[in-house]
């Protein structure tokens, strides 16, 4: 009787079997088609060899040397070397995690007290768990096989330190909060009266908010929550004004009720207001590029949604909020944040004959010179199914999309992603070799490998308290969270939420499966369509199975366009187009160095906004800072031609940091002030970003990006 030592001092009795499946296994990772009698074969050698050792016990060491030899000895080199990789990187984890994981379980079930100041939420206990090492912490106490796919490269989790913290994102109900009030935890926030004073808890119910998750939050519907409180606001100015005149020759008789028969009284109403109102988004957009979330590492990830006004105060707000955003900040530099979303619909602002087309012509200036709002079409048929039931559809500036609910009411408000987890696409279709029968065999694997992560995720994440996330779950910001109390179990909460299964590189996918990808072809289009919609119709699936709001996600990848193809690079090597670059293209889009025209560009990624109902987003990527009238015949072409949702307009900004003077793309000195110190700026997934905070992936895509404008089918002319 032979036992095996374990690497923890316990002794088992050898099986044979587990050396069989760790070959196959090899083999798997790397796509070669192993035979049933060559892995026996094989194994048969590795067990003579360890007989020959006379020995009553081995180490799991030893065994795994002599498989290993055995591989690489008998013509079986690539599945040696893979084995050999896994090796090292399972005693990567081993070593990392010994001396950490006692005390990060306790820290992870509850920070302790010994300092009154520390609380118990997501940001408290990230500053007693460095990053990286509840990384391996959490890769420990999955399923090893999860823990594989993540460390090989065929899945990612998505903030896997945060793994068994909290979760992803919020469409925060503003003005439902705002009336109620709220309490951060050292007192109760009475509900604002003042325009000024719901501008500022607004601001504060983000910070709040991203302390309690890993992603972004947005305002789900700002300038209608916003407009409840320019009335109060009007009534002091009125109050003001009243005891200005109360004493003035001619104005005896002025009151609330008659205060408009006098003109100058409302020429003096209209500038106050509208000044106060102006203050009020100024103190925004400078507050969410200043204050700091997440232990002071950070400002909050911030979203805006707005332009469906339901009045006029609510068009009031929307106007100013894009004219303070307009501005920038002190000298004039680009905001970064919030991201701004302005929702386009026939009969509201689309057409020059509604309401607030004005409203349209304003954003679509403001974006012509920074880059945000982005804009979302409410006629998309999948918008609209909802606009027409009374629910306005949002999104994030990361472009996560929470509209469909299989656990109760509808609609983004109260509700975000609770975690996405990502397949690296192009990995499947090297393995597939161009055979797409075999290609789609291995996508379902991973596609359920995806969902096991996903079911384990949230096994991890009922076991949290509202405790655990006091301000989101204890002040019943999140849907679901409406009757509990500090010590129930957040499982409710999770039901309403969005699982993701993202993906990344369809382009090199399909190069890699056909030799184009789609948007050089029609045929690879029609491919591109049916792989996604395999994806979303895996997830349509899950839904219904395991009553959980699986979502197929346009993954925003930013590291990751980066990690994964240097991974798949140290196996298969620099594959033509596929991984000869470094970094994969993001989700469905066409390959960022391809020339084509805005229309093209806009008519082929228009279909995949309706099967990612997890999240989507276009970009246009232009040469230089566009008019106004270019941008807007961009997305009027987009909001009646096409089904497409959700899309943005990307140039290079370039402005002085010592004046806030704007620069053309190649100037490396201010033309005002004649300063060196330029700062860049660029969007990357969804939201905008400082060049010098890009990583290496996407350092790499930004210099590869052709405009969508320059020497190709149209310029501008859709």
């Amino acid at each position: 009787m032979l036992y095996v030592v374990k690497r923890d001092g316990r002794r088992v009795e050898f099986d044979s079997t587990k050396v069989t499946n760790a070959i196959k296994g090899a083999a798997d990772e790397i796509g070669f088609k192993l035979k049933e009698s060559e892995a026996i074969e094989l194994t048969q050698k590795s067990i003579e060899l360890i007989e020959n050792l006379s020995k009553k016990q081995i180490t799991v060491e030893e065994i795994q040397d002599i498989v290993e030899n055995i591989l690489l000895n008998n013509g079986f080199k690539q599945i040696g070397e893979a084995y050999f990789n896994y090796r090292r990187e399972r005693t990567k984890v081993r070593e990392i995690k010994s001396d950490l994981m006692n005390v990060i379980e306790q820290i992870g079930v509850e920070t302790d007290r010994d300092n009154a100041n520390v609380g118990n939420n997501f940001s408290s206990k990230l500053l007693r768990i460095a990053s990286e090492s509840n990384k391996w912490h959490n890769l420990a106490m999955m399923p090893k096989k999860l823990a594989k796919a993540h460390e090989n490269g065929d899945l990612y989790y998505h903030d896997l330190d945060s793994y068994n913290l909290t979760t992803n994102c919020l469409n925060i109900e503003t003005g439902k909060v705002l009336k109620r009030g709220f309490n951060t935890g050292y007192g109760t926030i009475n509900p604002p009266r003042r325009i000024e004073t719901a501008a500022e808890l607004a601001c504060i119910l983000l910070q709040s908010t991203q302390n309690d998750m890993f992603g972004g939050q947005s305002h789900v519907n700002f300038d209608n929550d916003m407009s409840d409180f320019v009335e109060p606001t009007r009534q002091e100015v009125i109050q003001e004004i009243l005891e200005t005149l109360k004493d003035i020759p001619g104005y005896e008789n002025i009151s609330k009720e008659n205060i408009y028969n006098y003109s100058k009284a409302k020429e003096i109403l209209n500038k106050k207001l509208h000044k106060r109102i102006h203050q009020a988004m100024q103190g925004i957009v400078y507050n969410l590029n200043t204050m700091h979330s997440r232990a002071g590492s950070q400002v909050p990830f911030s979203s805006i949604n707005l332009g469906i006004p339901k009045n006029e105060d609510a068009a009031i707000v929307c106007k100013v909020f894009l004219e303070e955003y307009e501005k920038g900040l002190g000298k004039g530099e680009q905001p970064i944040f919030p991201n701004i979303i302005f929702r386009v619909k026939e009969g509201v602002n689309r057409e020059s004959n509604d309401p607030y087309y004005y409203l349209y012509e304003l954003a679509c200036r403001v974006a012509s010179k920074r880059m945000n709002p982005m804009f979302m079409n409410i006629d998309a048929d999948f918008n609209k199914e909802y606009y027409d039931k009374g629910i306005i559809p949002a999104t994030m500036g990361c472009r996560t999309y929470v509209c469909s609910n299989i656990n109760g009411s509808e609609g983004p408000a109260g509700r975000g992603n609770i975690a996405p987890t990502t397949i690296n696409l192009p990995r499947v279709g090297i393995l597939a070799k161009g055979d797409l029968n075999r290609f789609f065999d291995l996508l379902n694997n991973r596609l359920e490998l995806a969902r096991e992560a996903l079911l384990h995720r949230y096994g991890v994440l009922k076991k949290l308290k509202v405790k655990d996330m006091p301000f989101v779950a204890g002040q019943h910001l999140m849907k679901g969270s409406e009757n509990l109390k500090d010590d129930d179990y957040i499982e409710p909460i999770l039901k309403q939420g969005t699982w993701g299964i993202g993906f990344i590189g369809l382009a090199e996918t399909l190069i890699a499966l056909t030799g184009k990808h789609h948007g050089e072809s029609r045929e690879v289009q029609e491919l591109g369509l049916k792989i996604i919609n395999y994806i979303r119709e895996f997830c349509d699936k899950c839904k219904e199975k395991d009553k959980l709001n699986f979502s197929c996600y346009a993954t925003p990848a930013e590291g990751l366009s980066g990690k994964f193809i240097a991974q798949d690079k140290a196996i298969f090597g620099l594959v033509p187009n596929v991984t000869d670059k470094d970094y994969y293209t993001n989700s469905y889009h066409v390959p960022v160095s391809y020339k084509l025209s805005i229309k093209d560009k806009i008519d082929i990624e228009a279909p995949y906004h309706k099967i990612c109902n997890g999240g989507h987003i276009t970009y246009l990527e232009l040469e230089d800072y566009p008019q106004p009238e270019d941008v807007k015949s961009i997305i009027d072409y987009a909001y009646k031609n096409t089904n497409i949702s959700y899309m943005g307009i990307n140039f290079h900004i370039r402005y002085c940091r010592q004046c806030g003077t704007n620069l053309d793309i190649e100037q490396q000195k201010c033309n005002k002030c004649g300063s060196t110190d330029i700062q860049g700026i660029s969007r990357v997934t969804g939201y905008l970003s400082l060049d010098e905070r890009f990583g290496v992936g996407k350092v790499a895509e930004r210099a590869d990006r052709t405009s969508h404008n320059g020497d190709h089918k149209s310029v501008y002319n859709v």
